[in-house]
This record gives C-alpha cells, structure tokens and sequence, in this order.
C-alpha cells in the first residue's frame, strides 16, 4: 500500500507541475493578449483588470483539469467541490493582486515579469490548499 501512495504522489506531482504549466500559459497567455491589445498594463485599474479576467480563465481551466487528470476526484457534490476550489483560488488571487499592485503600481517594476514571479508564488500556494482542503480523498482502506 505504502509503494502505491509513493507512486500515486509521484503521478499527482508530475500532473500538478504539468497542468499547473498550462494553467500558466493560459493565465499569462491571456493577460498578455488583453494588455497587448485592448488594456493598458500602465493604467492602475486596466492592469487589475487584465489580471482579473486571466485569473477566471486560468481558475475554470484549472478546476476542470485538476478536478480531472491530477486529483482524480470521484467527489459527488462538484458544486461543494467548485466552491472550495474558486474560494480558495480567489484567496490566492488576493495574494496576486496584492504582489502586482505593490511590485508594479507602487514600485514601478516591469508587469511582465512581475505577473510571472506573482505567479510562481501563486501556483504554490494553490497545490497546497487543493491538496489540503479541496480535493480531500477518502481513506483507501474503506474499501
């Protein structure tokens, strides 16, 4: 049992960092796209926007993917789930957008490269309130 839970966590963190790449590549990917085309990264609320509407599709991105490639839920109540899941997405969106307005509103650094270390911080704090209070597996033992 202890080999098949080594190998299971194994499997969970290769499918987290690779998921998590292209939860990144959509979020960075549509900011950019938004702040290259129709908002203004150098305008305080157009960038808070651009990073709003890149989070909601990174999120609805995520939970699908998460929910099915790397927790492999079985959860029954997906709404109860959904629910954890974005609530504790918008906590880490706190943090995200308290990082972007310090480092580039406040401080003046490139947004760029900002939103890529913000995201960084970010994709580390998901996996660990996914992993702790979001896709909560049932004891194997049950069975």
């Amino acid at each position: 049992m202890r080999e098949f839970l080594k190998k299971d966590s194994v499997r969970e963190a290769v499918m987290y960092l690779f998921i998590g790449g292209l939860t990144t590549l959509v979020g960075l990917g549509s900011y950019w796209l938004l702040t290259k085309t129709v908002l203004n990264p150098e305008i305080g609320l157009q960038l808070q926007a651009a990073n709003c509407i890149s989070w909601v599709l990174a999120v609805a991105f995520a939970y699908v993917t998460n929910r099915i490639f790397v927790f492999r839920s079985h959860n029954d109540n997906i709404l109860a789930e959904a629910g954890k899941f974005c609530m504790s997405r918008l906590a880490t969106l706190g943090l995200d957008m308290l990082f972007m307005f310090i480092t580039v509103t406040l401080c003046g650094f490139n947004d760029k490269w900002m939103k890529l270390i913000s995201t960084v911080l970010v994709t580390v704090a998901n996996y660990i309130l996914s992993k702790l209070l979001v896709f909560i597996k049932k004891d194997k033992t049950d069975k």
